[in-house]
């Protein structure tokens, strides 16, 4: 994976175009892209001959030079980069034959999306460079062979051996003075690869047709021990003065390096080096053939694509060659829950696509996917790591849901996405409404980057009551998105998207530093300190930087740690205990407080909480909301509260909003709550004016 930005050249006449790629290309992916834009093709040729280009974004309708003309051209500039092609829908037959000309892949104009264009650039560059590596493989290939010294046998006009060099004799395992006077088919023993039968022997044809003749291919040569080896020959009569045939000489070599070689340089060009599953390519033909054969039969089948939730946090946690070992230990069990008949292919980073052919009824796929969501949330064992994992899984069908491949794929995809915005960890089939879904989510996180960039966001906060006191302790920071059109948008609305395109981690970090500003804003004004409560999600956690990032925050706006406190979830933190762990003590060792968010609707046992340097439990609002009318909630939170005496935590109770619900937590002695019945989150400004109001209060009682 690329470590620094991917240098592209776009050569677009069109601005509006430019502009919109440029605009796609912004998404903070796994790669990071640095966009030179160039409107005609002699100045992007002026540009290759002078700088360093990772790959070519190349419209095919440029002022001075269309179609295939402008793939060549780009080629003759720059004849090692991997180019895709853009054209327009009418275009598509011409895209096509740039891709004979090299390009590595098209894109036509008016149905690009993000998605897309980044999946095709990775794509382009990864099959470039395996060109690359195919290429230089082959060459050594053909050097080492060049440099091998061939073997070379005669005979006698009666097929009886005269000579043998160093070589043969090594090859044949026969010495010269051993062969000399054999017939040539005792001292070189030749079968057919396939059907392994005697094969006749070269220079036997030679000297009866008195020309040179080469073996039949794949032959192999069985040495006198037995070992067989592959060759290639040829054989040429040899004549004497007047012309007439006197005996015939051999020349072979040992060519089963080279068979090897090319063998594995066929499995290369369609597998994927890492899970040896098959890659994109041979899914394409393989569904594309499958289309045919259902159309004729009138069968159906499945397309599902399976994305690993959440490998990222794993890559950047615990390092890619943890990663790495996954994705195989994925690959084997995705292997194990189809049939031999189906495909399993990766398509690159997490993302795997299988196809089931031959199916009778589209209900069959479901059965599947229910046995791959078993069979992969079993924990993964990779060196000292038990790891747990769950995986989206969209589905589409033949002929339902398409009946093109990049249909299928497209729709499968859209299924995959409506997954994992559905809590991940199930699967679900393709409607046609997630297309609309899909195009509207692009849209939210589009306008999430600008908010990014415009600084929209604005946090509210929500005071934290001392019940014994009645006082103001603490206030929870809440992030809320000031649209220029659609005004304050709640965080369930744009927060899931967030963490799901790693936006997340920009906007996280302006929360924690404006909420800490804030906080120490309200001590520099001789206001109370309180403690600032911030949510973290788990792809801001996993982030490696994240630790060194609080520690600037704090520095850089002076609040002192005590008064920060991180809210994490149950669930993230039984995801990878080890490095959880270890990025929890780094925060408690700084001096941050830590709480337990939504305490009780996970799976956190007891020895967890020992291991965690947890200091707040916080009780969730649905036991706090029915505690009064359910006997079983109301015991949950009397047993989380006595939980956390025994245990020296804080307790929280979250969502109080009645007197009866009060009454109840002062009965048990809560210590801490916060919820509508005493405030509704508020601006800064207002909780401000609360803070000075209780301040002169107190002043005068």
């Amino acid at each position: 994976m690329y470590q620094k930005a991917i240098r592209i050249l776009l050569v677009e006449d069109n601005a509006g175009d430019a502009r919109l790629m440029r605009e796609m290309l912004k998404d903070p992916a796994a790669w990071k892209y640095d966009v030179t834009h160039r409107e005609s093709m002699a100045k992007a040729e002026t540009h290759l001959g002078a700088n360093p280009v990772d790959i070519v974004l190349l419209d095919l309708g440029l002022p001075d030079t269309q179609g295939l003309q402008a793939v060549r051209r780009a080629h003759a500039a720059a004849p090692r980069l991997p180019l895709v092609v853009l054209t327009g829908m009418d275009d598509e037959s011409l895209a096509a034959q740039a891709l004979q000309e090299g390009a590595q892949d098209y894109l036509i104009k008016g149905q690009i999306e993000t998605r897309g264009l980044l999946r095709s650039l990775r794509y382009a560059i990864e099959r470039k460079h395996m060109e690359e590596a195919l290429f230089e493989e082959k060459e050594r290939a053909q050097v080492t062979l060049n440099c091998i010294g061939d073997a070379v046998i005669s005979t006698d006009v009666l097929g009886h051996v005269t000579y043998l060099n160093v070589v043969a004799e090594s090859m044949t395992g026969w010495s010269w003075k051993e062969a000399a006077g054999h017939p040539i088919e005792d001292v070189l023993q030749i079968i057919d690869a396939t059907t392994r039968k005697d094969v006749q022997n070269p220079t036997v044809s030679a000297i009866l047709e008195n020309k040179t003749l080469g073996l039949t291919p794949n032959c192999i040569l069985v040495r006198r021990d037995g070992v067989e080896s592959d060759i290639e020959d040829s054989a040429a009569p040899i004549h004497d003065r007047r012309g007439r045939v006197t005996g015939a000489v051999l020349v072979f070599r040992d060519v089963s390096e080279a068979r090897t070689l090319s063998r594995r340089m066929s499995f290369l060009a369609q597998h994927d080096n890492l899970t040896q599953l098959s890659n994109r390519m041979v899914l394409n033909d393989r569904l594309t053939q499958a289309i045919a054969m259902a159309r004729r039969h009138g069968q159906k089948l499945a397309v599902l694509f399976v994305d690993v939730d959440r490998f990222k946090h794993i890559n950047d946690s615990l390092g890619h060659a943890i990663g790495d070992r996954l994705l195989q230990s994925v690959s084997g069990r995705l292997l194990a829950c189809v049939r031999r008949s189906d495909t399993v292919s990766r398509q690159g980073g997490d993302e795997f696509v299988i196809l089931l052919s031959e199916l009778t009824r589209a209900q069959d796929a479901a059965v599947c996917a229910d046995k791959i969501l078993l069979a992969l949330g079993a924990p993964h064992h990779i060196d000292q790591h038990d790891l747990h994992i769950t995986v989206s899984i969209g589905i589409a069908t033949y002929p339902d849901d398409g009946t093109e491949t990049e249909t299928l794929m497209k729709n499968a995809d859209f299924a995959m996405y409506d997954a994992k915005e559905n809590g991940r960890n199930n699967y679900k089939f393709f409607k046609p409404v997630m297309n609309v879904r899909a195009i509207e989510r692009q849209s939210v996180e589009n306008a999430l980057r600008q908010a990014i960039e415009r600084q929209e966001f604005v946090l509210h906060y929500q005071p934290l009551m001392n019940l014994d006191a009645g006082a103001i302790i603490g206030a929870e920071a809440l992030v809320r998105w000031n649209h220029p059109q659609r005004g304050l948008v709640p965080p369930m609305q744009f927060i899931p998207i967030a963490e799901e395109s790693g936006l997340i981690v920009p906007i996280g970090r302006w929360v924690l530093r404006e909420a800490c500003r804030q906080a120490r804003a309200w001590q520099d004004a001789g206001l109370q300190p309180l403690r600032i409560s911030i949510n973290i999600s788990a792809v801001e956690l996993r982030a490696k930087d994240f630790v060194a990032g609080v520690r600037a925050i704090l520095t850089e706006t002076g609040l002192e740690p005590c008064y920060l406190e991180l809210e994490l979830t149950e669930t993230f933190l039984m995801q990878d205990l080890e490095s959880t762990a270890a990025v929890l003590h780094a925060l408690k060792d700084m001096g941050v407080q830590l709480a337990l968010d939504d305490f009780g609707t996970g799976y956190s046992s007891l020895s967890h909480l020992k291991r965690f340097p947890i200091d707040t439990l916080k009780i969730d609002q649905s036991f706090v909301g029915n505690l009064t009318l359910d006997d079983g909630d109301a015991s949950i939170v009397s047993a989380v509260i006595s939980m956390g005496k025994s245990l020296h935590k804080r307790v929280v109770a979250e969502g109080v909003e009645t007197q009866e619900q009060l009454a109840f937590l002062q009965e048990r002695n809560c210590p801490e709550a916060q919820g509508y019945y005493f405030n509704k989150p508020m601006a800064a400004a207002t909780l401000t004016q609360l803070l000075e109001r209780t301040a002169a209060e107190t002043a005068l009682a």
